[in-house]
C-alpha cells in the first residue's frame, strides 16, 4: 500500500483541518478512505494530492459544488480531453489573472506611497496618478 497517514498527520501535511477533510468526506469531493480495522481513516500519497489540488482550486474561488466535476478526473483523465472539465479551469485560469492583475495594482498603490511618504488617503496629487494606472 505505500504510505500511509493518519487524518491528524494529513491535517498537518496539508493544511486542512480535521473536521474540513471528514465534511470533504461527507459531501463526496474526497472518497471515503480506507480504515484501519478499529475504524480509524487510512490516507495515503494520492490522497494527499487530491487534497493539495483541493486547496489550489480553493483558492482560486471555486465552489466546493463545481470541484465535485473536476477532483475525480484529476488523477483519472487528462483535463483537456473532458471539455467541460477544461472550460470550466479555462474560466477560472482567467479569474486568477484577474486577481494577479488586481494585486499588483495594489501593491503599486503601496510601494507608490511608501517611496513618496504620503499618507494612506488620497489627496488630490494622488488621485490622479491611480486613475492613470
Amino acid at each position: 500500500m505505500g504510505e500511509s497517514f493518519s487524518i491528524k498527520q494529513v491535517s498537518q501535511k496539508t493544511g486542512l483541518t480535521e473536521d474540513a477533510l471528514r465534511y470533504y468526506e461527507k459531501i463526496g469531493l474526497l472518497p471515503p478512505p480506507k480504515r484501519k480495522k478499529n475504524g480509524h481513516r487510512v490516507y495515503n500519497i494520492e490522497d494527499t494530492e487530491v487534497m493539495k489540488l483541493i486547496i489550489c482550486l480553493k483558492k482560486t474561488g471555486m465552489s466546493l459544488e463545481d470541484m465535485k466535476a473536476y477532483v475525480p478526473l484529476s488523477y483519472k483523465e487528462d483535463v483537456t480531453s473532458v471539455p467541460e472539465v477544461n472550460a470550466l479551469l479555462q474560466s477560472y485560469r482567467q479569474k486568477v489573472i484577474g486577481q494577479i492583475a488586481d494585486l499588483q495594482r495594489i501593491v503599486g498603490f503601496i510601494d507608490h506611497k511608501l517611496n513618496n511618504q504620503q499618507s494612506l488617503l488620497e489627496t488630490d496629487a494622488t488621485a490622479h496618478t491611480m486613475d492613470k494606472e
